[in-house]
């Protein structure tokens, strides 16, 4: 992991920085942020006992030239589990895989892939300390989407006529109604950059199961009150999950939240109660899913 000033969090090695970006191949740029700091503010354990989940990197500009300085373009795609300690930080991540533009692999372009992906894995897997699977896409490849089924909350009659007045994240405006099943969405979620406080616009889409579920406006209510949040992309994705978690005690609970890239590169965190409630495309490597209105 790469040292940092004294009294400065790691995660502000390159946020909110001018970079230079390395002219070639470097890996030493690469920061791993450790997830404790937000998860004991939320009472989530280190490894986290109440969910399983993943998280997802969709990288499009990955590029390098080969032997013959012929040059390579597509998306990576990045997926490696939450149970880990730590979580890469984006910017970096951009260096990292910037650092590959004007660098030569392999005597052909499939070598050339094949070579990148190796570097990429083991270099991740060692920044990360577990294992991270990473894939090469190409446009053509087929398109398939999870969220198909999941109602948008804003698009309910009802939304126009609530207000909206919490900005912060508040979890008292959660109402419980009776219920089993609900399996809702909304492009209406906004947070900001933990170090920069830059926004981040996304998607989120929320199934939960139990015998009282939040009210649809309840929750669009709170999903709104995440506006001046600074957090990471996967922090928020654990702080709706837990809410809900502690608020309904749910028999089943998934949160999906599919930022919009930036720089480059998007990131998409799930967290579920139970493994067959991950959304199946998302978390498969090999899976071009479909991008949404936010992505």
């Amino acid at each position: 992991m790469m040292q940092n000033k004294i009294n400065e969090p790691v995660e502000a090695t390159h946020l909110g920085k001018k970079s230079e970006f390395p002219e070639q191949y470097d890996a030493s740029v690469l920061v791993a942020v450790p997830r404790y700091e937000n998860r004991k503010i939320y009472n989530i354990e280190e490894r986290p006992s109440i969910f399983v989940g993943k998280d997802v990197w969709h990288a499009y500009e990955l590029g390098f030239l080969t032997e013959i300085g012929l040059p390579v373009t597509g998306m990576l795609k990045l997926v490696y589990g939450a149970d880990n300690l730590f979580l890469v930080e984006s910017k970096s991540l951009k260096l990292y895989l910037n650092s590959f533009n004007m660098s030569n692999f392999g005597k052909n372009r499939q070598e050339g892939i094949e070579e990148v992906l190796t570097l990429i894995k083991a270099d991740l897997d060692k920044c990360l300390g577990t294992n991270v699977d990473v894939s090469f896409m190409e446009d053509g490849q087929e398109k398939k989407l999870d969220f198909n089924d999941f109602d948008l909350l804003e698009q309910h009659p009802d939304a126009e006529l609530v207000d909206y007045t919490h900005f912060n994240e508040s979890p008292e405006l959660l109402e419980s109604v009776a219920g089993k099943v609900l399996k809702v969405g909304s492009h209406l979620l906004r947070s900001n950059c933990k170090i920069t406080h830059q926004p981040d616009w996304g998607s989120v889409y929320i199934n939960i199961e139990g015998e009282s579920i939040p009210s649809k406006m309840s929750l669009l209510k709170y999903l709104v009150s995440f506006r001046n949040e600074n957090h990471f992309h996967e922090e928020v994705c654990e702080m709706i999950y837990k809410r809900l978690y502690d608020v309904f005690s749910p028999k089943k609970l998934m949160v999906a939240c599919l930022f919009t890239r930036r720089g480059g590169i998007d990131i998409c965190p799930v967290r579920a109660s139970h493994e067959s409630l991950l959304p199946t495309n998302l978390i498969d490597v090999d899976s071009r899913d479909c991008k949404l209105i936010r992505q």
